[in-house]
């Protein structure tokens, strides 16, 4: 086991990492960039939300690509002009398994073109052992996206699993989230909905 490792089993404190953020790949007009005031979206948060830490600025986030199934080089960026909610995750977390099914019913009900969620499995994660356990547990809209060296999880300065991050239509942090959620209820839905409607006021 890597120290990494008992680091992520054993938990430990949330740091939001401030690094220089490359231009965004989408053009996005100083409109588009400006800061949005989420205080009233923070306000909303019941249940397990109440975990979801909102920043008082957008953060801009780490460069490092990720990989897909086919070991295709992935960013961030790839998703700029929406809301993106990525998921860090591994196939030996109990609690990662455990808040799964609600991600996929997250995106069934959501993504499109304001919102998506990506899970992104970090160390090591066999393909066929994740695509068993999707398979298991009927996860048919997320994408298998992997950090296998564990780059992206450090330098975001992600120490416990499940952690899940919320970027802003520019690519930048804006909410973070340790530990397991239930983000197939209420208490999510209304955080998701009051995001997408602040976008577009």
């Amino acid at each position: 086991m890597t120290l990494f490792r008992v680091a992520v089993v054993c938990g430990g404190a949330i740091a939001l990492l401030f690094a220089v953020y490359a231009t965004f790949q989408l053009g996005a007009n100083q409109q588009s960039e400006a800061t949005v005031d989420t205080s009233h979206v923070s306000a909303l948060r019941k249940g397990d939300m109440k975990k979801l830490i909102f920043a008082s600025q957008p953060q801009n986030v780490v460069t490092l690509p990720f990989l897909d199934e086919n070991q295709s080089i992935k960013f961030f960026t790839d998703y700029n002009g929406k809301y993106l909610l990525v998921n860090f995750w591994a196939t030996w977390c109990a609690p990662c398994r455990k808040e799964m099914p609600s991600l996929n019913k997250l995106q069934t009900k959501f993504g499109g073109d304001n919102f998506k969620v990506i899970t992104i499995a970090t160390g090591h994660n066999p393909i066929p052992a994740i695509k068993n356990f999707f398979k298991k547990e009927d996860i048919t809209e997320l994408p298998i996206l992997l950090d296998p060296k564990q780059d992206l999880v450090k330098k975001m300065s992600i120490f416990g699993l499940p952690s899940t991050i919320i970027l802003d239509p520019n690519g930048r942090e804006i909410a973070r989230l340790r530990g397991d959620a239930e983000w197939a209820d209420e208490n999510a839905f209304v955080i998701i909905k009051a995001l997408i409607a602040t976008e577009h006021n």
